[in-house]
């Protein structure tokens, strides 16, 4: 299993893998593709991220099952799905209204309730659903946005591609009384954009997600 050869020691984290099909996340004609841990096309010039790369973000939550958990860049809902299944709730935020919507229809058909997805900025969290206990965002900025720093809860956990997209380290912050540390780095990765108020400029890029 790719998902154990990449690390991945928590047995939460690997039946949530194999009991979510990731053909029902990705468009039609890559429906056969799915199976293999590669990225694919999602439209916007952006693609999902392999599942391998995703477990390892989520297992650097450390998520027991109770969290209530920010996601920023849901896509078409892969990953959305995997956190559902590893915390007690889901708020998860789409720049781009159309995977947004794709998104809740993917989650929709599995019977996935415990999500609510958004469309909209990320970067800007979402205060009124704030604190959270872990926070994990899929596109890449050189630093934490403010607002997602501000709605972690103390002693929270947050995942984030640091660096200015296509050349990022996956980094696990902890909240601690100063603010946000960095605890470690889970992985080198290539990223999108982090796309908004506090990230970059919006529109179209290329890159990974």
């Amino acid at each position: 299993m790719a998902v154990r050869a990449a690390g991945v020691r928590d047995e939460r984290v690997l039946e949530a893998v194999r009991d979510t099909p990731r053909a029902g996340f990705v468009p039609a004609e890559y429906a056969s593709d799915a199976c293999y841990d590669e990225p694919i096309p999602i439209g916007h010039g952006l693609v999902t991220t392999q599942p391998s790369l995703s477990a390892r973000m989520i297992d650097g939550l450390g998520l027991t099952g109770s969290e209530h958990v920010l996601e920023v860049g849901t896509g078409l809902g892969y990953q959305t799905a995997l956190l559902a299944r590893l915390s007690a709730d889901v708020v998860s935020v789409e720049w781009w209204p159309d995977l947004a919507r794709q998104a809740r229809r993917n989650l929709a058909r599995l019977d996935i309730g415990n999500v609510e997805v958004l469309d909209g900025d990320g970067t800007c969290g979402v205060p009124d659903r704030a604190p959270f206990d872990a926070v994990v965002v899929s596109a890449a900025f050189p630093e934490v946005p403010p607002p997602l720093a501000e709605q972690l809860e103390p002693g929270g956990r947050l995942v984030q591609p640091i660096g200015p997209g296509g050349q990022e380290e996956v980094i696990v912050f902890g909240h601690a009384p100063h603010g946000l540390e960095r605890r470690r780095v889970l992985t080198p990765a290539r990223f999108v954009r982090l796309r908004g108020r506090y990230g970059f400029p919006g529109g179209d890029d290329d890159g990974l997600r």
